[in-house]
């Protein structure tokens, strides 16, 4: 399915500085965090040694969907005792959302306080019909009334959130169908399967969406939840198509008058990485065509100083604009940028990631089987060769590299080999 519209947050943005700091040294406290921090966790992109960890770890995996990432804040407001519900973006911006009701998993009648849910929030179109539907995908849960279960497993987690979330939520909306009219968005639990059942996710769950999908999700099952950067949670995407998130900056040339830029003129795409803090560094320049440039014009879109999602085109030898992503409050950090420049020059096709399911699955069992003390004699698996993955064309095989030859140098500290095809 063709990707699908971000939705916008819905709700009402929380302004007052007081009740913000409030509510977030609230999040904090409840995820064990010393700052007022994003907890949501973020994955680390796919490579072909992820495969040797999908055989020495038990994985779930599920599909990447196109939506925006938020966490659901459910707390009880001390003044006025009602049950109040906000959505938490990348931005650490708090919205309000009314309308939306969590009951505790065994009294009903009673709410449920100092949640946080880990999600996205998507849009599904029937493909029959047309209508539009904002469904909030939960895939996990960090603090359940008050109980922090972060340091629990996946399995556990996920359990929790299932069965005490969701389906009270589900059994209240048909108890009270006047909650299931007035719903701002459905709240699902999103479907997961065993690592090693990747062709279930391919050929049975993605034909059934109703929205955009990028790729796939695989999470360890083992793990506990891990605020910031996870290299336990996986993000595959085929080569070609993985992205990486870039500030961008358009530098336009002069004008007749040397203090004024040519704004008719088309100007220099510049990527910059992020540094952390407010810092950005220039990484490369993005080529445009003069039909690209005439669209981009013409749309009225502004573009300078926005976060860009882009994606390496080996035919042109550039990078390619996917989609703005104002849900992100700064472009990848330099350091995640060179790991996804890694899986993208490492990186694993469809077909070697399913020939490797039958290995992952026998892995997968005999670790079931150790676990009950009936460990079956050890057997040795066939792996399917690597793939042999086409590398985009390396920088300079076309001409030189370096000041002057209008490719920018390889920035200091750059990891060996990590350039090639991609910085030109």
């Amino acid at each position: 399915m063709p990707h699908t519209p971000i939705p916008n947050i819905p709700g009402v943005l929380l302004t007052d500085p007081t009740t913000k700091q409030h509510l977030s040294s609230h999040v904090s406290s409840l995820c064990g965090l010393s700052s007022n921090k994003f907890p949501g966790a973020q994955p680390v992109s796919f490579s072909a040694q992820s495969l040797d960890l999908l055989e020495t770890m038990d994985f779930w995996v599920c599909e990447k969907s196109d939506g925006i990432r938020l966490l659901i804040f459910v707390v009880m407001n001390g003044m006025t005792g009602n049950q109040e519900v906000w959505l938490i973006d990348r931005k650490q911006q708090f919205y309000q959302v009314d309308n939306l009701h969590f009951p505790h998993w065994e009294r009903a009648s009673d709410p449920l306080t100092d949640t946080v849910l880990d999600g996205e929030l998507v849009i599904d179109i029937d493909p029959k019909t047309g209508t539009q539907v904002l469904r909030y995908y939960a895939f996990d849960c960090l603090v359940l009334n008050g109980d922090n279960i972060m340091k629990k497993t996946l399995i556990s987690r996920f359990g929790r959130l299932r069965e005490w979330v969701v389906k009270p939520f589900e059994r209240a909306l048909r108890d009270l169908p006047e909650w299931r009219d007035n719903l701002p968005f459905e709240v699902v639990a999103k479907k997961q399967e065993l690592s090693y059942n990747i062709s279930q996710v391919l050929n049975v769950h993605i034909p059934q969406l109703q929205h955009g999908h990028d790729g796939l999700i695989f999470t360890c099952a083992e793990s506990e939840y891990f605020p910031g950067t996870d290299e336990k949670i996986l993000k595959w995407k085929p080569p070609s198509e993985n992205s990486i998130d870039f500030k961008i900056e358009l530098r336009f040339p002069p004008s007749n008058n040397p203090k004024e830029p040519d704004f008719f003129a088309k100007p220099e795409f510049l990527l910059h990485t992020w540094l952390g803090g407010n810092a950005h560094e220039y990484f490369d320049e993005m080529d445009i065509s003069d039909e690209e440039w005439d669209e981009i014009k013409q749309s009225g879109e502004q573009l300078d100083d926005r976060i860009v999602e882009v994606c390496w085109d080996a035919d042109r030898g550039t990078w390619k604009i996917l989609r703005m992503r104002d849900d992100k409050p700064n472009a990848n950090h330099k350091d995640i940028m060179y790991k996804i420049i890694a899986s993208i020059q490492d990186g694993v096709e469809i077909d070697a990631l399913i020939s490797r399911s039958e290995a992952i699955r026998t892995a997968w069992k005999a670790r079931e089987a150790a676990r009950r003390g009936t460990a079956p004699p050890a057997q040795q698996v066939k792996r399917p060769p690597p793939a042999q993955v086409p590398m985009p064309p390396t920088p300079g095989a076309r001409g030189s590299v370096g000041p002057g030859s209008g490719l920018p140098p390889t920035p200091s500290g750059a990891p060996a080999g990590v350039m090639a095809g991609l910085k030109r």
